[in-house]
This record gives structure tokens, C-alpha cells and sequence, in this order.
């Protein structure tokens, strides 16, 4: 019998228990004031002491919510902000006898008061069956909700705190995905992949059958069989250029033992509710595994969209002036507004050399408007102590990427020996490592000019791995 699946159902059956002992049932049409009702629940939840019916009062909430239409989830997540915050007569005291007497006790005391309330309702509800999925869920919404009411930060910043515990990199477990995988995964697996699209079962195959492909996912034990990031991976003799190369159908598969690059062309986060960066994570634990299986394997880099170029680059296009563009570079640039450009090989040509121009100066010297490096994917990947190793001109002519980078990919390389030193030259004094390449492509008469300030937002579409509370953010990576 599955371990996982038995606990389930005894849980189940401890909430059904307890369900009849408090004679609870679920929210009924006619109920005149449901969030109200779903308060007082709450707020018996938080004063319960039995485990039965603090299961089955948990239960009952989480029902009732998933029941609510959106007006009413917004009213339930309005109500957690502010009835279920700290206790502030509580607090107040608390920090009065701090101040008279700061001692250990004192402050243990003061910090304890200053925890809202909703915290420990989140930590309750979770202990219905299934209610971390549950839980999931309300966080997607919330981020939702959260652009229309920007209070709504406290209530998702208590959900954010909870689940850095809960999905901590000591309770995830890394699975590799092949094609022996079991269905219901392998459908989430096409559902969830959001930078290069699955076309069905047959594309699929060709991601994970050849010997020269691999697939790893995090997985955490109450979601057994529920993806929370993917990792596809491509072993290869040589740095990619292109993604058509590594995705053909037609292409000679290699053996694995003889590969010497491994290439991580797609990271998909699956759960919208846990905008928490597990990327980091999962990159350095597949490289472990993968030497530790292939040692031949010298090279590890991504083939890594870039979401956010065509918007900064119309910006600086339409500027009055503009540091990162001259005056030829925009008359060549003009022909990018013709529809069929990359088909006409003589445009392509006289426009490659400013449109990598641009692209070097937006990794390296263009920033937003909280001085960080614009683009979200070389946030993640410098971040993890990558180096900017290549720019590739028409490395994806899909749609999505001519209409968000003009076709644009890059290669970020994970030198093992170098990590360390990349991230604390990013962390500390954002400095964006790169290969000398890449900086000789802006003109000296240019390199020095001052930073370029821009907008902090993402394409529709795009998921921001360090920026997990944006709305909209759909996928970010390689």
C-alpha cells in the first residue's frame, strides 16, 4: 500500500470524525453573510485544542473557500488583513517591557506578539487533508488579487514565510522524469512547460526518450505526484547556438558517454502559488548528478530565452536620446517593424551587428528602476554565479521569442570552479560577469556613458524566479 496514500486517508477519516462530532457542513446558497460565517470559523479554528476537529474546522474552511467566486475570495483575503493580524494590545505591552527590561525573555515575548494571527490560521488549515494543496491555490489567487489591493502584501508575505519553511530544499526530493514515468506526471509535464511548447506525446518522446536527454523535477511529500519545477536537459558535443538544433525532429541523437556539454534548454516552475526560487536549487543539484553519472560532461550551460529585450529596446528606440543606441543604430534597427525581417538574409545581416550591440548593453549596463539588471532571466542565472558567455543572434525564430526578443537567445555558463566568485560579484556590487566577447560588442565610445534606468516590469507571460510576488509572471528561464 502507498504510505503517502494511507496517511492521506486516515486523515480523511479523522476530519470526517470530526466533521459530524461539530455537526459542520458546507456553505449553503443561502447563506446571507459567507465570509463572515468563514470568519467565526477562523477564528474557532484558532481556539481549537482537539485535532479531530481542528482537521475537520480546517477542512470546512478550505471547502467553503474553494466554493467562493472571486469577489468573495478577495472579501476572505481582505478580512485575513485585518482581523487576523497581531494582537496589538499584546504587542504594545510586550514592547513596554522590553524597553523597561530587554531581556531574552523580553524580546521572545515581543516577537511572538508581533506575529499576525494569520499565521498560525495558515499553519492550521494545513492540517485538513490535502490542505497544502489547497493552500497552494489561495496563494495563486492572492498574487492575483494582491495587484488590485496592494495591502494585500502583508497577508502574502505571512503565505510566503510559511511556505519557505514548508518547501524548504531539505523536504524536496529530486526525480528524474523519462519516458517510463508515469502518465498523469508525464501530462503535467506538457501542461506545465512554459518556455518551449509540447506539442503532444510525440514531441514529448523526443524530450525524454533519446539517451542524450534528460528531465529532472523537484517533487515535495504531500504533492506526490504534482511537479513543483522541471528541469529538460540536452548532452551535446558543443555550446548550442540555436534551440531548432536541439529540438528537430530529424536530429542524430548522440550516446550519452559521449557527450561533453550538457545543456539546460528549458526551467519550468508549475505551481503559481509557490513563486519561491527552487531554480537555484535544482541547477546545482542536477550538475552534481549529472557528473557524478557522466563524468566526461566538462561544460554546463543554458540555451536561455531573453523575455524582456524587445520592450527596453522599443523604449530605447522611441527615446528622444538614448545611451545605448546611435543614430545608425536606430536607422538599421527601423527594419525590425518589418514583419518578415529574419526571412530576408541581407536585412538580418545589417541588422545583426546593432541588435547584438543592444543586447550587450542591456545585460551589462541597462538597469531598473531598483538598480538591478533588467532582464529576469539574467537576474536568476548571474545570481546562481553564471557568467553572460554568448549571445546568439536568431537563436529562436518561434513566435513568442521574435515577438520578445527579436529572436534572441543567450548562453549563461556554469563554471563550477567560478560560481562563487560570480555571485558575490553580482550580489554584492552587481556586477554582471561576462565573456570578454560579449563586452568588446559595446563601443568604447559608449562603454563608459552612465546606467540606463528602466521600468521593472516583465512581458506578459513571463515568471520572474527573484521576483515572485509580480503579477503575471509566467516563466523565466532557460
Amino acid at each position: 500500500m502507498n504510505t503517502t496514500s494511507f496517511f492521506s486517508d486516515m486523515l480523511q477519516s479523522i476530519a470526517e470524525r470530526g466533521r459530524r462530532f461539530l455537526s459542520l457542513g458546507p456553505a449553503r446558497n443561502g447563506d446571507v453573510n459567507p465570509v463572515g460565517t468563514m470568519e467565526a470559523l477562523c477564528d474557532t479554528l484558532l481556539s481549537s485544542r482537539g485535532e479531530a476537529s481542528g482537521m475537520a474546522l480546517a477542512k470546512n474552511i478550505l471547502d467553503r473557500w474553494q466554493g467562493f467566486d472571486q469577489d468573495k475570495r478577495r472579501d476572505f483575503m481582505l478580512a485575513l488583513l485585518s482581523r487576523f493580524g497581531p494582537d496589538i494590545e499584546r504587542l504594545e505591552r510586550a514592547i513596554d517591557a522590553y524597553r523597561a527590561d530587554p531581556t531574552p525573555k523580553a524580546l521572545l515575548e515581543m516577537s511572538m506578539a508581533a506575529e499576525p494571527r494569520r499565521q498560525e490560521l495558515i499553519r492550521r488549515l494545513n492540517l485538513a487533508p490535502n490542505g497544502i494543496a489547497t493552500l497552494v491555490r489561495m496563494r495563486a489567487d492572492l498574487l492575483e488579487l494582491k495587484a488590485q489591493n496592494p495591502d494585500l502584501e502583508a497577508v502574502d508575505t505571512d503565505f510566503a514565510h510559511l511556505f519557505g519553511s514548508w518547501f524548504n530544499r531539505g523536504f524536496l526530493v529530486l526525480r528524474p522524469i523519462s519516458w517510463s514515468t508515469p502518465a498523469d506526471i508525464l501530462e503535467k509535464i506538457i501542461r506545465y512547460e512554459a518556455v518551449h511548447h509540447i506539442g503532444g506525446w510525440d514531441e514529448l518522446r523526443r524530450r525524454l526518450a533519446p539517451e542524450d536527454r534528460r528531465c529532472f523535477a523537484f517533487f515535495h511529500p504531500q504533492l506526490v505526484d504534482d511537479p513543483l519545477i522541471f528541469v529538460e536537459v540536452a548532452l551535446t558535443r558543443e555550446m548550442p547556438p540555436n534551440i531548432a538544433d536541439l529540438l528537430k525532429e530529424d536530429r542524430a541523437p548522440i550516446r550519452a558517454t559521449d557527450a561533453t556539454t550538457a545543456v539546460f534548454y528549458s526551467i519550468s516552475n508549475c505551481q503559481e502559488g509557490l513563486r519561491i526560487s527552487f531554480g537555484n536549487f535544482l541547477i546545482k543539484q542536477v550538475v552534481e548528478d549529472l557528473r557524478r553519472d557522466l563524468p566526461r560532461l566538462d561544460t554546463f550551460v543554458t540555451l536561455s530565452p531573453v523575455p524582456g529585450f524587445a520592450d527596453w529596446l522599443s523604449r530605447e528606440r522611441q527615446a528622444e536620446t538614448s545611451n545605448a543606441l546611435s543614430a545608425a543604430d536606430r536607422s538599421r534597427l527601423a527594419a525590425l517593424d518589418e514583419p518578415d525581417w529574419a526571412d530576408q538574409a541581407e536585412i538580418a545581416a545589417a541588422i545583426q551587428p546593432s541588435l547584438t550591440a543592444a543586447a550587450a548593453w542591456y545585460f551589462l549596463r541597462a538597469r531598473n528602476l531598483h538598480g538591478k539588471t533588467v532582464d529576469p532571466v539574467a537576474r536568476f542565472h548571474l545570481g546562481n554565479g553564471a557568467r553572460l558567455e554568448r549571445i546568439n543572434f536568431l537563436g529562436d525564430r518561434s513566435e513568442r521569442a521574435m515577438r520578445q526578443a527579436h529572436g534572441l537567445m543567450v548562453n549563461y555558463l556554469y563554471k563550477l570552479d567560478d560560481i562563487e566568485t560570480n555571485h558575490e560579484a553580482f550580489a554584492t556590487r552587481g556586477e554582471v560577469v561576462a565573456a570578454p566577447a560579449i563586452r568588446r560588442l559595446i563601443p568604447a565610445d559608449r562603454s563608459s556613458r552612465s546606467l540606463a534606468p528602466g521600468p521593472d516590469v516583465f512581458p506578459a507571460g513571463v515568471r520572474s524566479a527573484d521576483a515572485p510576488g509580480r503579477k503575471g509572471d509566467k516563466e523565466f528561464t532557460s
